[in-house]
C-alpha cells in the first residue's frame, strides 16, 4: 500500500467517525472524490447538495448532475442568490466570504433537518497557498474539509480519482464566473452571461483549461501555456476575436503567462508590496 492509498483509508476512517455529513458538491475533481467516498462509507448519511446560481454556467451544472448520475450519487439541487447580497455584488476582496457564508448556512440547515452533524467542502492542502476568504466562513460555521484533513494535495486527488475510475480525475479546475471580474467592478448578470458565452466558445474550439478575465471593454484570455501557440494561430485568433467582439468586447487579448489560479489576486499582492 502506497502513501496515497493510506490517505484514502484515512479519509474513509475520518468520514466514518463523522457519522453523517452534508457535502457541497460541484462536480469538480475534489468534491466528486469526497462525495464518492462519503457515499461508500456513510451511505444515505452522506447528502450531496449542488448549489446553482447565475455565477455558475448552465453547462457546468448539467455536467455535474450527469457525473453524479453516472456514479449513482443522489444529488439535491438548490438555488442560491449571491447577487441579491449587496456585499457580494460589490465585489470586494472579501467576495467569496459572503458567498460561502450563504452556501454553508444553507447546507447547515439541510443538515439540521436531516440529523446530520457536519457540513463538508472539497478543499485540499494546496488551497492553503491561495487567498481564499471563503475559508473564514467555513471556520466560523464549523465546516469540515475532509480531503485536507486527510492530507490530500490536488495531484493526489487526481491520482486516487484515476485509480477509482472517477471520470473527473482530469477535469479542468473551475471557479465561479465572479472570479473573472476585477475587485471593485460590480458583479452584474450581463457580465456573467458574457463570460459564460466567451468561455463556452473557447471550449468548443477544443481548449480545455480556460479563463476569460473581464476588464471592461477588454477580454484577457488565459489558456494553458502549451495551448497559447494554437490560440495565436491566424485562423483561430480571428475566430476568437470576431466572436468576442459580438459579445461586446472592443479589445481581445491573450495573456502570455497562460492560465493560473487566482490571477485576479495579483493586485492584492501588489498592494502589500507598496
Amino acid at each position: 500500500m502506497d502513501e496515497i492509498e493510506e490517505k484514502l483509508n484515512g479519509l474513509r476512517s475520518l468520514l466514518n467517525d463523522m457519522g453523517g455529513v452534508v457535502i457541497g458538491y460541484s462536480g469538480g475533481c475534489d468534491s466528486t472524490l469526497l462525495a464518492a467516498v462519503a457515499r461508500e462509507v456513510l451511505g444515505e448519511r452522506a447528502v450531496l447538495v449542488l448549489a446553482a446560481s447565475e455565477t455558475y454556467p448552465v453547462a457546468e451544472v448539467a455536467e455535474a448532475l450527469e457525473t453524479a448520475a453516472g456514479l449513482g450519487l443522489p444529488v439535491t439541487r438548490i438555488a442560491t442568490s449571491e447577487l441579491a447580497d449587496p456585499a457580494f455584488a460589490a465585489n470586494t476582496p472579501e467576495r467569496c466570504y459572503f458567498c460561502k457564508k450563504e452556501l454553508f448556512g444553507r447546507l447547515a440547515a439541510i443538515g439540521r433537518e436531516q440529523g446530520l452533524p457536519w457540513v463538508a467542502d472539497g478543499s485540499n492542502v494546496d488551497d492553503l497557498d491561495d487567498y481564499r476568504p471563503g475559508g473564514r466562513a467555513a471556520l466560523e460555521l464549523g465546516v469540515r474539509s475532509p480531503l485536507r484533513e486527510a492530507g490530500f494535495t490536488k495531484a493526489e486527488i487526481r491520482e486516487i480519482s484515476r485509480r477509482l475510475g472517477l471520470p473527473t480525475w482530469d477535469k479542468p479546475a473551475f471557479a465561479c464566473l465572479s472570479s473573472r471580474i476585477p475587485y471593485g467592478t460590480r458583479i452584474e448578470p450581463a457580465i456573467l452571461t458574457r463570460l459564460e458565452a466567451a468561455e463556452a466558445f473557447l471550449k468548443d474550439l477544443g481548449f480545455r483549461q480556460v479563463r476569460v478575465r473581464h476588464h471592461g471593454d477588454i477580454a484577457r484570455i488565459e489558456v494553458e501555456s502549451a495551448a497559447i501557440g494554437r490560440l495565436a494561430e491566424p485562423e483561430i485568433r480571428q475566430r476568437v476575436a470576431e466572436r468576442f467582439k459580438t459579445l461586446g468586447y472592443l479589445y481581445v487579448t491573450l495573456d502570455l503567462d497562460g492560465y493560473r489560479t487566482g490571477s485576479m489576486n495579483a493586485v492584492l499582492a501588489k498592494g502589500k508590496e507598496t
